[in-house]
């Protein structure tokens, strides 16, 4: 039960660090990788999702 919570809140800390790197694509792009290592399925599509809901986070992963 322990690892659950942690990776749920890895998910959270992926996105507060994604957001903090928005002002350089490199380094969105270097977390976002980071971050994937990380998390499991079904937290990378709704990170994945969360990316999609925002036209500025889209435009820094293209």
């Amino acid at each position: 039960m322990m690892s659950r919570t942690f990776k749920s809140s890895m998910l959270e800390y992926s996105k507060l660090i994604l957001l903090k790197m928005t002002f350089d694509k490199r380094l969105f792009k270097k977390e976002l990788k980071k971050a994937f290592r990380y998390l499991r399925n079904d937290e990378r599509k709704e990170r994945v999702s969360w990316i999609r809901s925002s036209a500025e986070l889209v435009a820094l992963v293209q």
